[in-house]
């Protein structure tokens, strides 16, 4: 049974990398307020939402069914606090720490009409911080991590959030249609 969820926590954890990457992706396009693929604004929105919860079910599995494996030896403090776990204690906590961070960007997604759109958007940016965290915690603590999958993943979502991240940085990303049309057309 330790060998069954062991193997069940390795790929929970991986998937919720993966979403975890789209998220970060989908949340950039969402913001440049432009259609993807041929879907509305709206629909990117909602996609990732659902790929966020998706994410976070499987971030779920992955930390819940490591602290019922008895070769995990995960304890509740350890999913909290960073840093303080007996196996691999750096690589565990920046997983932890990458696990706090979306823990706040979760809970003010679910108060966001009551915490104001300002607060949202400053904690949300968290995002930015807790990828890297995560993406380091998946490589440097799993014991697959320096199999030629894993790496070869790794390598393929960070140049996709890289690209993200260096396209949401650039002078040509405009967050509304308004602004795109003040550029294109000059100032009415």
């Amino acid at each position: 049974m330790d060998e069954a969820l062991w193997a069940f926590g390795r790929v929970s954890g991986l998937i919720a990398m993966v979403l975890l990457s789209g998220t970060v992706v989908l949340g950039i396009l969402t913001r440049s307020g432009r259609p993807v693929a041929g879907l509305p604004r709206v629909s990117v929105t909602l996609l990732h939402r659902n790929l966020s919860l998706l994410a976070v079910i499987f971030l779920a599995l992955h930390v819940g069914s490591l602290m019922l494996d008895s070769y995990a030896h995960l304890n509740p403090v350890d999913v909290v606090v960073p840093f303080l776990g007996g196996y691999k204690p750096v690589w565990q906590g920046l997983g932890t720490a990458a696990l706090d961070l979306v823990a706040a960007v979760v809970l003010t997604s679910l108060f966001r009409h009551r915490l104001g759109r300002r607060t949202f958007r400053l904690v949300h940016w968290l995002a930015y911080a807790m990828w890297p965290l995560a993406l380091a915690h998946a490589v440097g603590n799993g014991s697959d991590g320096t199999s030629a999958a894993v790496v070869g993943a790794a390598v393929v979502l960070a140049g996709a959030v890289l690209a993200a991240v260096l396209w949401r940085m650039s002078a040509g990303f405009l967050e509304t249609a308004a602004l795109r049309s003040i550029r294109r057309d000059g100032p009415r």
